[in-house]
Parts: C-alpha cells; structure tokens; sequence
C-alpha cells in the first residue's frame, strides 16, 4: 500500500506537462468563462449565471428553486481544493469527513445520513456532468477542472431520484472550447503541500472539439505519528479527465468523457482530552504514558502513536455518453454512465503501537455502478415547457472486511445493490403574463439485495427486496418585475429502502429498514436591481421528515442487544436563507450568504445512549436507550455564514492587482446524532486572504494567499473512545486542513 508514496512524482511531471482547466469566475451576479465548443455555446447574457439546476439550461434568477453557485475561480480564491471544503463556502451545506469517505456525511439545512451501511442512500445527492454519483465515496476523490456547483437545498426527488431528499449537489466540470487554449498551474504553501493542473482545449474540426485536463496534488499531513515517524492525515491525488464534443450534423450533437482518478489519504485522530483513569482495552498497566508515550494531551494536540498509517488507496475509472437530437418541438437527450470505484481502507483500531494490542480493521470496498437517462425537453422560450424522462440504475457494492485479531474479531464479505427504475416529469405553464404554474412527479420502483457470507462464524443469508414510490412537486411563480420574482413549492422526497450490512449481520437483518420520506415547503424571493448589479435573494423553508433512517437500537428474539440502522423517528427543519452580491464596480465584487436554521428531532425514543451516559441523564430502560426528541439533529448549526470579496485595481496597462477576503462562520453543533457532550463543537470563524498581480491580456497571475489568518483551531470530526479506554474519559479529534494557519503561493498562465 503506497499511502502517500513518493513513486507518484512521475504523475505530477506529467500533471504538470499537460496544461490546466481555466476555470469560470462566479462573483455576485457574474460570470467569466471560457468560449465553449459550438455545441454549448450560451446565448444568454454573458453577465447572467446559468445553471441546469432543472434539467435545462436557465438563468439561476429566473428558477423557482433555493440553489446556489460557486464558479471555479471563486473555490481557488477560497481554497477550495477538497470536496469536503465545499462546506466553507455554502451556508446551507455542511460535509463532515470520517476515517474514510464511506462513513463521511453531508448535510443540506441541519439533515443528513447518519449511518454507516453501504446499502444506506445519503440525504444529499452528488452529481457530476448529469451523471448521478451512486456510491458517495466517489465524490471525495476529486473536485478539479471545475466550472461551477450548484447546492439545490430541499427535497429533488421529483428530477433527480433516490439520494436527493434532503438536496443535490450538482457539479459541473469544464466543457471544451471554442478556440485552441491551455492552462497551466501550480500552487506551493509553508506546510508543504504540492500541486500542479492543466488543460489543452479546442477544435480539432469545424465540428469536432476535446478538452484534456490534468490534476495533481499531495499534501503530507498536519498530524504527526510518534509510532512511525511519519506526517499522516494527508492526501495524494493524481486525476485526469478526457471530453470530446462532436456535432456530426447541425440537429445532433454527441459528448463523450472518460475520467481517470488515483488517490490516497492518510488519517490520523488526535487525543484531546482524556483521563488519568484511561486504560486501553481496561488493561491496568496500559495507562495514557503506555497507549500515547510522548503525546501532551488538549485542544492543540497533533501527534498520534499508531503501530501503522491508518488510511485508504483508491481509483476510479468512469466513462459517459451525452446524445442530444434536436427534434425541432423539443430536445431528446440519451445519457448512458458506468463507473468502477475501488478502495482499500485500513485503520489501526486500537489507536496505539502496543504490540500486544495491535489490533487492525481492513478492506475493500470494489464498486460498479452503471445509469442511463433518456429526457425529452421542450424549448425553453415556451409558455408550456415541459421536462419528461426515463431513468435506470444499477449499484454492486462488494465489501471484503476484516478486523482482529486480538479483540471485536470479524472477518465477512457482503454483496449488495440497488436496481432504480423510474419515469419523471415538471411542466411549467405561463397562466398569465407573469405568473406560472409548476408541477412534477416521478413514479419509480426500486429494487435492492444483499449477501452475507460471515467467514468467522460460518454462516451466509441472502435476501432482496422491491418497493415503488411516487414523489411530486407543485408551485407557482409570479414574476414582481423585469428582475424581480417569488415562489412558493411544495415538493416531497424519497430515500429508499436500505439492508444494515456490517459486522453482527443476522436473519433479523435481512428485513430492510423502510424508506425514508420528507415534505417541503420554500417560499422564496428572487431580485436584482441597479442594472442588476446588485442581487438579493430570500427563502423561507419548512421541511419534515418521517421513517428517519438513523442507527437505533434492538432487542432481538434470543434477548440479544443490537445497535443497528433502524427507522428511529422524525424530524423537522425550517430556517431562513439569504444571499446575494454587489457588483461594486468592475473590478470590485462581494458576496456571501447566511442560514439560521431551526432543526429538531420530534421523535426517537430508542435512541442510542451517548457512552458514559448515565440514567441521570436520560439512558434508561433494558436495553439501555435515551429519547431524543426536542433535541437538535447532528451536523446542525443554528447559524451559517459565508462572505468573500475580491478587488482587482488596475496597476497599469497590462496589470490588475489582486486582493482576495472569504470568511466564514458556524456556530456550535454535535458531530453526533446521539447528543454526546464529547462531540460539540463550538463556533467558530475563519479568515482567508489572498494578494497578487495578474495580466489578463498575456494571461498570468500570481498570488499569495493566507488560510486561517487568525489561526482558530477547530475539529471537523470527534470520536468518543470512551469505551475503548476501560470507560474513561478518551476523545479523539479529526483536524481539518486549515487546522493551522498556512500561506502559500498559486500562479497560472493561460493561452
């Protein structure tokens, strides 16, 4: 296993001798980006920011949906070069990352997955290039060569399917150009972090046209293993993306992709407070001073003492086909997906280097998943438009563990998937003038199965399951003005049935969770005024869900106690969101966003107790369980905030400075759905500021930026090793990148 191993420098002379992916510029209102190939060139005004948060192509001031967009040059300014990053920049969205990306969750407005089955759908849906990512994990191996990404926040079940109850991420990678160009980039920080990206694009016939673009990046780590000498909590990262766009006839128009990503990470999980009665496995003699020799214990710790570098390797091979026909009426759009994902996780359990405890989990997790979509939309200038389509998917997750051998021994090897089969539909009919009326419903079938062929204990159980589900939306929008507009939606969502597939697998199990439903209501304004220099946007939402899909607890017929995914309850968010942009002048823009979100859990009774909770605090009954209700959900902030401004004076004729500020904040939240008091993390701020000089005419730029400015500490992840540690006090943090405050340089020349 290479984690982190120096034979991937042969792929950034490569990275580096291809040129990079330029990158669109989203600030306020505007947006900058390259000439694409005939067959996407928008005809829109080129100071408005289109999306496809609809399946068409629209202006984001003209839908009635509460979505965001973040272009490529603003995720660099803000130094964004991770998925889990995004969470900085929306005020609605918070990512938190895990030991491995199949245990990590995202969350749209306080609601998301809190479950560690591979058969569990997240509550967010991810897609990229109009390819739905079925098997998450996939979306933390890479985020380069990006145009932009819209955060749909609410229920989009209607379009999108299963995964998008609670929202969509919609990420859209840069198309090829018009004319030949290239980029090439570089960025270098004082933690010694290292990457390099480029791109060449352009025709290579009146028809034809491809973009090639190249990504790598490795950082070592802001965590140092005492047990191996090593730097851990790092990445590595070497991606590459193929498109080529062909219009063979003047009515259709064909695009082909085909993406390549290798990467790693390390992990490493700080102690940051823990008892003096700690003893590892409650072995008397293994003490604090045995488990971490040389560790200081507290907020600041970054030292780990681990016999090996917990972490995963992994690869992704995927590959897509876009048709498009122009039929005259309407568009009818093919989009056929596949896409291989491979990972091999390892994670030192005992989270010590004594030898006698060395006790490892490993595996692999070997993904296939294949889709295909067939929409038929109308023209977009219509006073009925409609949206109509097909979708099949097909999802085989294997998983290979093993976990040993001195203590909680397990050794299986599981089977499951998802066969998705629906039809879809929206239209949109002009009553009036002005005002619109929207509905929309998706009717489908879902299909899952497992395996479970338990090694260690020789037993095997298979089972499948198939379940059909409508959801639908209806709306109206009413158009206050030429740049003026609210809406008001109710929308329901859908998250399938699911198998709790892990360690402890048995017959009960083989009865699958139910599907988890949610109903939504937004009203929302849209403006923009001072010739649309200025845009203010407003929503008003009010979600509930019901069959939430969490881990609960049970007390099996033989009087075992399980904990394990259940349907556990309800929950409900309503909030207010706002955001919006000034453009000050033309070299001057500022943006941002906040969310105060009001989200509680209505119902859990039989909800896992914290450890070390005691009935005082409200672990009670046989098995032991805690009610939740009244209490907010995990990776839930009241309040959101997300600000950045960006000045380019102009130095000279050929020469624009650059000044750079994003800032944001969230207040305090539980990392865990359980309301441990060990997991809070309380609010915090951070600051980034970038400064340099580009030549927009000969097409360079330099800049050096600062990240964490006032050096705030704060935890992505907690872990509660309470139990682990005799049932003493023992929390291990997850330190984000920017834990330290760094600085660094990026430069990039375009032609």
């Amino acid at each position: 296993m290479k984690f982190l191993s120096t034979t991937a420098m042969s792929r950034a002379i490569l990275a580096g001798g291809i040129f990079c992916a330029g990158t669109g510029v989203v600030h306020a209102q505007t947006q900058a980006s390259e000439q694409t190939a005939p067959a996407a060139v928008n005809d829109s005004n080129p100071g408005d920011i289109v999306v496809t948060a609809q399946k068409r192509e629209e202006r984001v001031q003209d839908i009635p949906l509460a979505v965001q967009v973040l272009g490529g040059a603003a995720l660099e300014a803000q130094g964004i070069r991770e998925f889990s990053d995004l969470t900085r920049a929306a005020p609605s969205l918070l990512i938190r990352p895990s030991e491995q990306p199949v245990n990590a969750s995202i969350s749209i407005r306080g609601i998301g997955t809190f479950a560690f089955s591979p058969s569990v759908e997240p509550s967010v849906a991810v897609q990229i290039d109009d390819v739905p990512v079925q098997f998450l994990a996939r979306a933390f191996a890479d985020l380069s060569d990006i145009e932009r990404i819209e955060v749909l926040r609410g229920p989009q079940s209607t379009l999108y399917g299963r995964s998008a109850s609670a929202g969509l991420i919609n990420i859209v990678t840069q198309a090829p150009t018009k004319e030949f160009s290239g980029h090439i980039g570089g960025l270098v920080t004082t933690d010694e972090e290292y990457g390099a990206n480029g791109s060449l694009s352009g025709p290579l016939t009146d028809r034809l046209a491809f973009r090639v673009s190249a990504n790598y990046n490795k950082f070592e780590g802001n965590v140092r293993n005492l047990g191996t000498g090593d730097k851990v909590n790092g990445r590595e990262i070497f991606s590459v993306r193929g498109k080529v766009v062909w219009d063979p006839t003047d009515w259709l128009n064909v695009e082909g992709q085909i993406s390549y990503i290798d990467g790693s990470t390390t992990i490493g999980r700080p102690f940051i407070r823990v008892s003096p009665a700690a003893r590892l496995r409650g072995v008397a003699a293994n003490g604090p001073s045995v488990f971490a020799p040389g560790v200081t214990f507290g907020e600041n710790n970054r030292d780990v003492v681990n016999n090996i570098n917990s972490g995963t390797d992994y690869y992704d091979f995927a590959q897509s086909l876009k048709l498009s026909a122009d039929l005259g009426f309407a568009s009818l759009i093919s989009i056929t997906a596949w896409d291989h994902f491979n990972q091999f996780d390892i994670l030192d359990q005992d989270e010590s280097a004594i030898a006698a405890l060395d006790n490892r989990q490993s595996g692999t997790f070997d993904v296939h998943a294949f889709s295909q979509e067939l929409r038929l939309v109308s023209p977009g200038n219509n006073p009925f438009r409609y949206t109509v389509g097909l979708f099949y998917s097909d999802l085989d997750v294997t998983r290979d563990f093993t976990r040993g051998p001195f203590f909680s021994q397990a050794d299986w090897y599981s089977t499951n998937g998802t066969k998705q089969y629906a039809g879809f539909g929206q239209v949109e009919y002009d009553l009036a003038e002005n005002t619109t009326l929207i509905g929309g419903v998706r009717v489908g079938k879902n299909k899952i199965y497992v395996s479970f062929d338990d090694r260690r204990g020789g037993t095997f159980f298979a089972g499948d399951s198939s379940k059909s589900y409508e959801t639908y939306k209806l709306g109206v929008q009413q158009k206050l003005g030429p740049d003026a507009m609210a809406f008001l939606t109710y929308a329901t969502g859908h998250k399938g049935e699911a198998y709790d597939v892990g360690t402890g697998f048995n017959a009960s199990r083989l009865v699958p969770v139910r599907p988890e439903t949610s109903k939504d209501w937004q009203l929302g304004v849209k403006t923009q005024f001072a010739n649309r220099r200025v845009t203010l946007n407003a929503t008003i939402f009010n979600t509930t869900f019901d069959d939430f899909q969490a881990q609960g607890i049970e007390t099996l017929s033989d009087g075992t106690i399980n904990f394990r995914l259940a349907n556990v309850g309800k929950l409900r968010t309503r909030g207010v969101e706002l955001e919006g942009g000034v453009r000050v002048g033309e070299d001057f823009n500022l943006g941002g966003g906040v969310t105060y979100t009001d989200a509680k859990i209505r119902s859990f009774p039989f909800a896992q107790c914290y450890a070390g909770q005691s009935a005082a605090q409200g672990c009670t009954g046989s098995p032991a369980r805690q009610d939740l209700a009244g209490f907010r959900p995990a990776q839930a902030p009241e309040w959101k905030l997300s600000l950045s401004g960006d000045y380019t004076p102009r130095l000279t004729d050929t020469l624009r400075g650059v000044l750079q500020a994003a800032y944001n904040y969230q207040s305090k939240i539980n990392f865990n759905i359980n309301n441990d008091p060990e997991s809070i993390q309380e609010g915090y701020g951070v600051l980034n500021l970038s400064a340099g000089v580009r030549s927009p005419e000969q097409g360079w730029e330099i800049i050096g930026f600062v990240n964490n400015v006032f050096n705030k500490q704060y935890f992505i992840n907690i872990a509660n090793s309470f139990g682990n540690q005799g049932n003493a006090q023992a929390v291990q943090s997850y330190l984000p990148r920017d834990f330290n405050r760094y600085g660094g340089v990026r430069a990039s020349y375009k032609f």
